[in-house]
């Protein structure tokens, strides 16, 4: 497995593993409905590449396949990260966090934060993340339970 910047001929691979994620390990923790308006089958490619380009992206692959990726804001702000439904629990998301810690370290970044999932706070904890609050976000009409989640490094 080897970690890298995203580029834009990655975005289409990239939207499939996020749909896929969701409608595979996600539903297990939400609703059919829930997963369908978080990862609907329509998302726009062009929202996609701005919002990966307008983020220090990156992508982890192994033999020319995406496994996973993550997202870092310039203010410490976690945002898409997500593993390959086939690449759950095998390190894939630790090396990825691991990289978003050393990016944001190299720009005085103290402390990281994000939105996760049911599915995704048990990693974040196991990773030294803290509950700061359980919120429900709304996607398309339907409401979402996630967690507020920081850690100081």
């Amino acid at each position: 497995m080897r970690l890298r910047i995203y580029q834009i001929s990655d975005t289409e691979e990239i939207m499939k593993l996020f749909y896929d994620t969701i409608h595979e390990v996600n539903i297990h923790n939400y609703t059919q409905e829930q997963v369908d308006a978080w990862a609907p089958a329509n998302m726009d490619i062009d929202l996609w590449i701005k919002g990966l380009a307008s983020k220090f992206t990156y992508v982890a692959e192994e033999n020319g396949k995406i496994i996973g990726f993550g997202e870092l804001e310039a203010n410490g702000h976690i945002d898409r990260f997500y593993c390959h439904k086939d690449f759950q629990r095998k390190g894939i998301g630790k090396k990825i966090l691991e990289q978003l810690e050393f990016k944001a370290k190299t720009l005085g970044i103290q402390r990281l934060f994000t939105e996760a999932s049911i599915t995704a706070k048990p990693f974040f904890e196991s990773q030294n993340f803290i509950v700061v609050k359980q919120q429900e976000v709304e996607r398309r009409g339907q409401k979402l339970i996630n967690f507020i989640m920081e850690k100081s490094i």
